[in-house]
């Protein structure tokens, strides 16, 4: 007789590491600008302010599809969706070897976000269709450490390519990286329609048994505490705060996502393929410490002060890294920190919207808190860019990224309770 943790097992081995390669590749067709810059920059003659506007216009298109995405997801059933989400993100993340302008930039980046939104909330939304409240933390950092991965595969990769491929075909090592890194997301969205099944319900692999099995487990979370219609989603003050939380985590992932490259070059690395190395580094450390921050807090049911200690620990340590950028090994080492405890706080924090919302107010209000806290992805490297081009200094945009970091912390504290019930 299979037990509850062998079937679940089971059910982790389909799923999660085909999700998990999805959002490795889709992060990496995301940030890898932050590489391009490192070429891009000087042959198109962009500034900073340039270059952190067209990094975080893709937020923009983003943000306006999310919720749209994700209703429709509701409609058309997550196996297709995704695998338009995917297919289409990919077509357009090559296409931007044909950037040659601001505006070119600019289009592209914004096309790029109307693409992929709904990929990520979709999936979180998704998840909750077969695991419980009780093992959702340690399944989405599991998910999300895909964002390290890409991290610690992309960042050698972007420099491997740059640095061979330029030139040939007549094309710059910046077009090579757009192209090579797009085509795969094309692939893997074919992919999901042979892969993925909608829910429990369609799952051809399962027994009677064994989906009635997974059924009972979800239903004993009991109903969402909260089974609201759209109207109140958008209206909740609690799914408001949530998204604001979730803004301020992601000015910190995304300060350190769009500028890791230019803040170890800044510490003295100039050979770009040495620089796709180190930053592997941080990545890998965070890989690591998410996955046991999200297992820990599965086990002792406490989620505030998880989201908060990391948020405070990313803080610190991205302050000491611009205390020590002109040292290679402490700034690398304190950037490690900073990019752990940042993507640490994100798998904690997805419990407690999804324990909170059902049905399709679940599809709007991870949508929305997702949508309304990535526009972060458009403030942070457009202020970042611009503190920078004023000053002459990226560690004073690095001063308000761990300010932001901070504030989510405490507003966690105030607003969160220890089992993540909003107070």
């Amino acid at each position: 007789m299979i037990t509850t943790e062998m079937l679940y097992a089971r059910v982790s081995k389909r799923l999660l590491p085909f999700l998990f390669l999805c959002y490795v590749v889709a992060y990496l067709d995301r940030v890898n600008v932050g590489f391009a810059k490192l070429q891009m920059q000087a042959d198109l003659r962009f500034s900073d302010t340039v270059y952190g506007l067209g990094a975080g216009i893709f937020f923009v298109g983003y943000f306006l599809c999310e919720v749209p995405s994700n209703l429709l997801m509701l409609r058309v059933g997550a196996r297709r969706w995704i695998a338009r989400i995917m297919a289409s993100w990919g077509l357009l993340s090559a296409a931007m070897l044909f950037t040659s302008s601001p505006l070119s930039f600019y289009v592209m980046r914004f096309l790029l976000g109307v693409a992929e939104a709904g990929f990520f909330p979709g999936v979180i939304m998704y998840l909750t269709y077969w695991y419980p409240a009780q093992r959702r933390a340690r399944i989405v950092a599991i998910f999300m450490s895909g964002v390290a991965v890409a991290g610690v595969v992309g960042g050698p990769l972007s420099g491997w390519i740059m640095s061979q491929f330029a030139g040939h075909g007549g094309l710059a090592g910046w077009q090579w990286l757009f192209l090579l890194e797009g085509l795969p997301a094309v692939a893997l969205g074919v992919l999901t329609l042979a892969l993925l099944d909608d829910g429990i319900d369609d799952a051809n692999w399962l027994s009677d048994e064994e989906k009635a099995l997974l059924k009972q487990e979800l239903a004993r979370d009991g109903a969402p505490r909260a089974q609201w219609g759209l109207r109140h989603v958008f209206g909740s003050s609690r799914v408001w705060i949530l998204a604001l939380v979730y803004f301020l985590l992601v000015m910190g992932l995304y300060g350190v996502g769009f500028w890791l490259p230019q803040l170890i070059r800044n510490s003295g690395v100039q050979d770009v393929l040495n620089i796709g190395l180190l930053t592997a580094i941080p990545y890998g450390v965070a890989a690591v410490a998410m996955i046991l921050v999200a297992r820990h807090s599965d086990q002792t049911g406490e989620r505030r002060w998880h989201v908060a200690v990391a948020a405070f620990s990313g803080a610190a340590a991205l302050l000491a890294s611009t205390h020590y950028a002109n040292n290679p090994v402490l700034a690398l080492a304190a950037l490690s920190v900073a990019t752990a405890g940042i993507l640490s706080t994100f798998p904690v924090f997805w419990s407690i919207p999804t324990a909170m919302l059902g049905g399709s107010a679940a599809a709007a209000g991870i949508a929305m808190i997702n949508s309304l806290g990535n526009l972060a992805g458009f403030v942070s490297p457009y202020l970042v860019g611009a503190i920078k081009d004023a000053t002459h200094s990226t560690a004073n945009g690095m001063l308000l990224v761990a300010a932001s970091l901070a504030a989510g912390g405490v507003l966690v504290l105030l607003c969160v309770g220890r089992k993540g019930e909003m107070l």
